[in-house]
């Protein structure tokens, strides 16, 4: 090796070269702060999902919390584990000085392309769905973080299992005062608690507002709120309109589940369900969708 290649693995350490180590097997798909690829892991001859993020978007998400010891998503991602969270593998610095995570693979749909398409699927398996969304959320509220991105399109639908997964950490948090103070206001504006939209102090409860959406949204098709746009905009109409009643698109959903979907959605965090735990309690007696 010669003084160039021993100065190069010094400053790089563990840093991994992703063209040598992965084979990129399918088109990027782009997320909120990263790209992410199927791909073969020639270390582990196994295909896995590639998230390689966007040095820009990184850099000015993570700057915003300089001095407070934010752990990274790889971090986050890789302290879960729980059978409707996709598995993280490997988390890092690759040569190119980008943030990479190696996670399963998980065959299936965006949930949203799903309800998007209004899919046979859907049919009948409502409720569990709407378990299985908070029964995720729920193993994440109990390690202590905040997901800060709840929507379908972060959910996967395993086309073998019929289960979905919980992905993407980009934007998640954990739940300590520091990370909750006003101004960080980050997610998908369609799902957004209003507290978030009105910078305003947070907590666990952010999630729970948009689970509440997307649970409304499992079982209608349909959004809350009439979508005007899917910026920020959208969001101030959270607190300004009540939402249409579940029941509306939906008159045959079971009531008890339906009152518990409204409730999540409450502008103010103190009329939610105080935990995911206490929305999963209330619809345990639930058997079916419809009544």
């Amino acid at each position: 090796m010669g003084l160039f290649d021993r100065l190069q693995a010094m400053f790089q350490g563990d840093r991994v070269d992703l063209r040598e180590r992965f084979e990129i097997l399918r088109k990027a798909v782009s997320g909120t702060m990263s790209k992410f690829y199927m791909a073969r892991d020639r270390k582990t001859d196994r295909i896995v999902g590639l998230k390689i993020a966007d040095r820009d978007k990184w850099t000015a998400f993570e700057a915003r919390f300089k001095g407070l010891r934010k752990p990274s998503e790889g971090e986050i991602a890789a302290a879960l584990h729980h059978p409707l969270i996709v598995e993280t593998f490997e988390y890092g610095m690759s040569t190119d000085g980008l943030q990479y995570i190696v996670m399963e693979f998980v065959k299936g749909p965006g949930l949203h392309q799903l309800l998007n398409n209004r899919d046979p699927c859907i049919e009948g398996h409502r409720l569990r769905l709407v378990r299985q969304v908070a029964e995720a959320l729920e193993y994440v509220h109990e390690q202590k973080y905040i997901h800060r991105d709840v929507c379908p399109r972060n959910f996967i639908y395993e086309t073998e299992t019929g289960n979905v997964k919980l992905i993407d950490f980009g934007l998640s948090l954990p739940a300590r005062p520091e990370f909750m103070t006003p101004g960080n206001r980050t997610g998908t504006p369609l799902y957004m608690a209003p507290e978030v939209v009105r910078r305003r102090a947070t907590d666990q409860r952010l999630d729970i507002f948009a689970m509440g959406v997307s649970a409304f949204q499992i079982c209608t098709y349909e959004m809350p709120w009439p979508i005007v746009d899917t910026t920020g905009q959208a969001a101030l109409a959270h607190d300004t309109q009540v939402p249409r009643d579940v029941l509306e698109y939906r008159p045959t959903l079971n009531r008890t589940l339906a009152k518990a979907i409204m409730r999540c959605m409450a502008p103010k965090p103190n009329d939610r369900p105080a935990t995911v735990t206490e929305f999963l309690r209330t619809i345990r007696t639930v058997e079916r969708d419809d009544e």
